[in-house]
């Protein structure tokens, strides 16, 4: 398996999630899993995988840019659930998109060099 599949498979994985986490951040339709889990490890879990996916699948994007654009998109969803009658707009959740920003940060620095 080469670096190339990895990098394109991360490609792949990122938009997906990306999709699916916009859909279930703005669903309506109760998912049990989900909805009987913590929803601060719900986040935790989610960007922790973008972060991994993203870092991955697009080495090139500096730190910072990677850490923006997931905090903008972890930001926006939170935006978009202030206008839901089913959601609500939450700091907390944010918090918990950065925490796992930064996990994944560290755990792509240990990735990177076991790759190494």
């Amino acid at each position: 398996m080469g670096l190339n599949f990895i990098k394109i498979s991360s490609r792949i994985l990122f938009l997906f999630f990306l999709i699916v986490i916009e859909y279930l951040a703005t669903t309506s339709i109760s998912i049990k899993v989900i909805e009987n889990s913590w929803d601060k490890a719900n986040h935790f879990v989610a960007f922790f995988v973008l972060f991994i996916t993203l870092s991955t699948g697009f080495p090139n994007i500096k730190l910072i840019g990677r850490i923006l654009l997931l905090m903008f998109f972890g930001i926006q969803i939170e935006i978009v659930q202030a206008f839901l009658p089913f959601r609500e707009f939450s700091l907390l959740d944010i918090l918990a998109d950065f925490v796992g920003v930064v996990i994944g940060i560290a755990t792509s620095k240990i990735l990177q060099n076991i790759i190494r």
